[in-house]
Order: C-alpha cells, then sequence, then structure tokens
C-alpha cells in the first residue's frame, strides 16, 4: 500500500508548520474556481447593479483579494507570502451563476493554492452576504484548485 505523506504531520503524528528553509525561492501560481448558483432575478440584480449594498462583483472581488493575503491568518500552517498578484475574474456567467476564477502569483519558497481557494471562497461568500436578501438559496459550489506551477513538485492541472 502506497502511503502519502501528509506533510503538516510529523513523525509523531503532531501538527506543524512545514519547514521552507532549505527550499528556493521560486515563482509560484495557483488558480483556483468557485461557482455561485442563484435564481435569474438574482442574476439580473448583480448584472444590473441594482443590489442595495452596492456592486457585488466589485466589492466581492476586493473581498477576494484581502482574502488572499490574510489566508495565513485564517488557515493555522500557512506561511505568511509576500504576494506579487491577485486576479479575481467572473467567467462563464449566464443567467444563474457566476464562475469565480483566482490567480494568485508568489516569489516565495512555498506555495499560494491555499490563497487562491481563499479567494474565490471569499469572493463566493460576499456575493451570497450582498445578496442573500434577494435570494437566500444561492448555493456556494464547485470550490477546486484549477493548476497550480513552480516549487519542486512543478506543475498540477486539475482533470476535472
Amino acid at each position: 500500500m502506497n502511503k502519502t505523506k501528509l506533510t503538516h504531520i510529523d513523525e509523531n503524528g503532531t501538527s506543524r508548520m512545514v519547514d521552507v528553509s532549505e527550499k528556493e525561492v521560486t515563482e509560484r501560481i495557483a488558480v483556483a474556481h468557485a461557482r455561485v448558483t442563484m435564481k435569474s432575478e438574482t442574476f439580473k440584480l448583480i448584472m444590473d447593479k441594482k443590489v442595495t449594498k452596492g456592486d457585488v462583483l466589485g466589492v466581492a472581488r476586493v473581498a477576494g483579494i484581502m482574502a488572499a493575503k490574510k489566508t495565513n491568518e485564517l488557515i493555522p500552517m500557512c506561511h505568511p507570502l509576500n504576494i506579487n498578484s491577485v486576479k479575481i475574474d467572473y467567467t462563464n456567467n449566464n443567467q444563474d451563476s457566476i464562475e469565480i476564477t483566482s490567480e494568485v502569483k508568489v516569489s516565495a519558497k512555498t506555495g499560494v493554492e491555499m490563497e487562491a481557494l481563499t479567494a474565490v471562497s471569499i469572493c463566493a461568500l460576499t456575493i451570497y452576504d450582498m445578496c442573500k436578501s434577494a435570494d437566500r438559496s444561492m448555493l456556494i459550489s464547485e470550490v477546486y484548485l484549477v493548476k497550480k506551477s513552480g516549487g519542486k513538485s512543478g506543475t498540477f492541472i486539475n482533470k476535472i
């Protein structure tokens, strides 16, 4: 049986932050995805910028960027990173859903997968928060890592 080694667990089974001091600094990029599904009326309110709390997609974009920068404060074993860039895009939108994509870049000794995933998650939660008075049945789904590059393990592309 092939056991995958969990890097955040030491030989005694104790949680730990991974020691990255011996790793090389490389450019690392991670892309993540999330979807928010809603009533078509809610989608129209967002697209027409008629939600009473303001520009939903603009505010959600800023929230996602802020979240990426604070990931280490939210997820205990994440290293603090000096992120080079965070991009949030809305793609493949249709009458009842908004797809969110984040791309996070850093030159560091550790990757930015968690930052990219945090960005799309908080972006989706912000959309929900700003629109919940119109539609409490919104569904946040399909949160996943699309791809990552850099570091010793190289490139990963999700085959979902």
